[in-house]
């Protein structure tokens, strides 16, 4: 398996698919059976424009799936990543996948199949079979209605597979943003590729924030409201969320207390049973408002009963740390494990908030090269409005998050499969 990307600023579009298609192509040792590309929100008013043109430089045997972003993410010729925001800009990643099958799928978020729907209905959309265990890479407008419907439908019919992505941005008065499946281009709707085979997809989600105080169990809820929290053991009832955020208050610095103003978020817990909850544990949702006379919060979500929550900041330093921390732990599992030969990482996709990168950071590509600080791999991927990506065994659509999507193959160089089981994608609309 063989995984290069490349990325231009030129400002001209033919120059800048001349730039990618090159460099990308002399990255293989062979021809590519799989390109993602994310162009910039700036070549708005051309990206009818774009498929043509790679299709000419690629051949018509790839696979082809991407869309557009108000920043786009890529490697330039010495492997250094970029993340180009708010300027004209083309990243295109092409993948060599022997023993690998693919499909490529446009959906209309609208007449899914009801949640109560059998697997079989969600099955039929994607045309996959489950046992198949296919990887997901998707991409959605960012007004799609019934997103977190599609990805509650995808956990159901496909347990266990991970789906990453995220939802395309364009900057302020770009117009729509565009979706690419294959020769087609979209303005609403998902697309999607999904790879099964020799083909692993290990996800990294890092959500940006730290905790604050100590887990707490919800003792009376509903919906999305917060009444009564009480201590992690269950023994008694400690307080309204109010009460208890007040006592956490007076044991934060004078810099948290005033990040608390603006940045405090709420970490639902995934696990029911994991009893030392650290970073990566949490969903972490939105702080909607406070109840000043009931001392009750909302939260961007549902909560019950019997679940935990954590009280987060989010900040520069928090998004940094965290980053870092999960990026460590997967190095040291790959180090640990059989992260060698065949099975050694090959190539990334990353997808983060369009309030990250230089908004938050004040600093330019500090995701991307924190990541290949630990993973020098080529990374490509865009700027959302929305990340896709899963905490435990379950898919959410995050904000203010980067999701990294990490490729490798499963077998060793003689277990590898000698033919591909599907050597042309199929494109699949639902209506």
């Amino acid at each position: 398996m063989q995984w290069t990307n490349a990325i231009s600023t030129e400002p001209s579009l033919e120059a800048a698919v001349a730039e990618v298609v090159d460099q990308a192509q002399a990255g293989l040792t062979g021809t590519a059976d799989l390109a993602l590309v994310f162009i910039s929100a700036a070549f708005a008013s051309e990206a009818s424009r774009l498929l043509p043109l790679l299709r000419q430089r690629l051949g018509s045997d790839v696979a082809i799936m991407g869309g557009t972003g108000s920043g786009i993410i890529g490697v330039e010729a010495d492997g250094a990543a970029l993340e180009i925001e708010d300027e004209p800009a083309l990243s295109l990643t092409l993948a060599q996948l022997p023993g690998v099958s693919w499909r490529c799928f446009h959906l209309s978020t609208e007449g899914l199949p009801d949640l109560d729907s059998p697997p079989d209905d969600w099955v039929s959309l994607i045309g996959v079979p489950p046992q198949e265990n296919p990887q997901f890479v998707l991409l959605a407008e960012p007004v799609a209605t019934g997103i977190n419907d599609l990805l509650q439908g995808l956990d159901y019919a496909y347990p266990g597979s991970p789906k990453i992505g995220g939802l395309a941005s364009a900057g302020p008065g770009m117009g729509r943003v565009s979706l690419f499946c294959q020769d087609e281009r979209h303005t609403h709707g998902v697309v999607g590729v999904a790879l099964w085979g020799d083909i692993a997809l290990d996800a990294i989600v890092a959500q940006g924030c730290r905790p604050i105080g100590q887990p707490y169990r919800v003792a009376v809820g509903d919906r999305n409201i917060v009444v009564k929290l009480e201590d992690p053991s269950g023994d008694a009832v400690t307080g309204t969320p109010l009460e208890i955020l007040q006592e956490i208050f007076e044991t934060l610095s004078e810099a948290d207390r005033q990040l608390a103003q603006s940045a405090l978020f709420i970490g639902v817990a995934q696990s029911s049973f994991k009893q030392n909850l650290g970073q990566g544990d949490f969903l972490i949702r939105n702080l909607l408002g406070v109840d000043p006379k009931a001392g009750a919060i909302a939260i961007g979500d549902r909560i019950r009963p019997g679940q935990r929550i954590q009280f987060h900041l989010r900040d520069a330093q928090a998004a940094a740390e965290e980053l870092e921390l999960l990026l460590r732990r997967y190095q040291m599992e790959q180090q640990m494990g059989d992260g060698v030969g065949s099975n050694s990482p090959v190539g990334a996709l990353m997808f983060t908030c369009i309030g990250r990168g230089y908004e938050l950071y004040r600093q330019r590509h500090f995701d991307a090269r924190l990541f290949q600080k630990y993973l020098p791999l080529a990374v490509g991927g865009a700027f959302c409005n929305g990340e896709i990506g899963p905490i435990g065994d379950t898919t959410f659509l995050h904000g203010y998050t980067s999701v990294f999507g990490i490729l490798r193959s499963q077998s060793t160089p003689s277990e590898t499969p000698e033919a591909v089981v599907e050597a042309s994608p199929v494109i699949l609309i639902a209506r």
